[in-house]
């Protein structure tokens, strides 16, 4: 007699599972999907060395670098938004969209490495001076 009793409670609740595409509301302190700033980032990869999930890639060449970032691997934990001195990185405070198959979301940028910005003269080391100093002897 249990089972009917449970069917009735289950009949009168009602329907408790959203329909397709319908998502839940967001909470106020969700992190989203990362999104990054190719005009901002200088290739330092501190994002991927503080991804535990292995989310962002990073791949180094002489010219350019590959930054990658799979959201089906992403954990939303927001490290590699600290991490990122440039503020290259921010999170979508949004739902993320839904997808069908493995790596629909997953976004790739190509990025030309920028020159080194130029030394100040001060910064340049000196030679030592061929004099040797009062009080030391050869």
């Amino acid at each position: 007699m249990k089972i009917l009793s449970m069917l009735s409670r289950n009949l009168w609740r009602g329907v408790t599972t959203l329909r397709f595409p319908a998502r839940p509301p967001v909470t106020m302190r969700f992190r989203g999907l990362v999104r990054m700033n190719p005009a901002l980032c200088i290739g330092c990869a501190i994002c991927r060395f503080r991804c535990t999930s292995r989310a962002i890639t990073f791949s180094a060449g002489k010219n350019e670098f590959t930054w990658s970032y799979d959201p089906g691997q992403c954990t939303f934990c927001g490290r590699c938004i600290e991490g990122c001195k440039e503020q290259a990185l921010t999170q979508e405070a949004a739902c993320p969209p839904v997808y069908l198959s493995i790596g629909d979301l997953k976004t790739s940028y190509t990025i030309p490495r920028k020159p080194p910005a130029p030394r100040s003269p001060a910064a340049v080391p000196r030679a030592p001076d061929s004099q040797p100093t009062q009080g030391v002897t050869p």
